[in-house]
């Protein structure tokens, strides 16, 4: 038996928040996935099993900060699955953890080694907490009590910059940092500390999303006139971009499964 639901956050938390999801999954059979970069900064807690990778060879931690990553991971079982994550908005991860985002880049760091003695307690209550409802509750009254601690103007630089990435599929790092009133040099340095990759990358990213989308809502949509709506150079350029982020090519990765936007499908 399986259970996948979202969960919108509180009107306080939804400017930094997008979603809370819960997967719960009673197997006997491992279950694989390929998960793909999706532009945001995930915490998720493990009340089952850990997830294996077999691309990097590691287990999981109980709980974890996913990094925002330029590749595809494979994932898989290792027995009852029972999760919640917390996807943050782009820009908004650096209101809520004492690193910089960039320091966890392309990796899954345990709470347990952050040294965050609040978010360690958090992850008890979790783990100790069968009810759904009530764990939403512990999560959004931890992410508050961040909130309310922590004052950053660069935040709304960020933001701005992330929306004018979401509304053109070509822009320049010299317009981004115009929109965030900073020079090229100091934006690409604020920008990867706050969102936790390079503006060149997380622009890559989206455009990736732009086309999963596209296609979800378009599935009639040639894949000449997706790269030209999309951004891309061209078909070429299209399907390097796919190949690089998902392992498969367009024709390839709507062979094996429907086009889902994690970044702009809403609900």
């Amino acid at each position: 038996m399986e259970t996948f639901s979202l969960i919108k956050p509180s009107a306080t938390l939804a400017p930094f928040i997008k979603y809370y999801w819960i997967l719960r999954i009673d197997i006997t059979a491992p279950v694989t996935e390929r998960t793909i970069p999706v532009g945001c900064v995930h915490l998720t807690f493990h009340r089952g099993r850990p997830l294996y990778s077999p691309t990097t060879r590691q287990l999981q931690p109980h709980a974890f900060i996913c990094g925002q990553s330029n590749t595809f991971i494979d994932v898989a079982s290792t027995g009852t699955i029972d999760m919640i994550s917390v996807v943050f908005q782009p820009h908004a991860p650096r209101l809520f953890f004492r690193i910089p985002v960039k320091e966890v880049y392309g990796m899954n760091i345990s709470v347990e080694n952050l040294d965050d003695t609040a978010l360690s307690d958090l992850e008890k209550q979790i783990t100790d907490t069968p009810d759904d409802a009530r764990c939403i509750q512990l999560i959004e009254s931890f992410l508050l009590k961040r909130l309310c601690s922590f004052s950053e103007y660069n935040i709304k630089r960020i933001n701005a910059t992330i929306q004018e990435i979401n509304l053109h599929p070509q822009p320049t790092i010299q317009k981004l940092a115009q929109t965030a009133c900073l020079g090229d040099k100091q934006f690409n340095r604020i920008f990867t500390e706050y969102v936790g990759t390079t503006p060149k990358e997380f622009i890559r990213i989206v455009r990736l999303q732009r086309a999963l989308y596209t296609l979800q809502t378009h599935p009639r949509t040639s894949f000449a006139q997706l790269a030209y709506e999309c951004g891309f150079y061209d078909q070429s350029h299209l399907i390097k971009e796919f190949k690089a982020f998902s392992g498969y090519t367009p024709g390839e990765y709507l062979a094996i499964c429907e086009p889902y936007s994690d970044y702009f499908s809403t609900f």
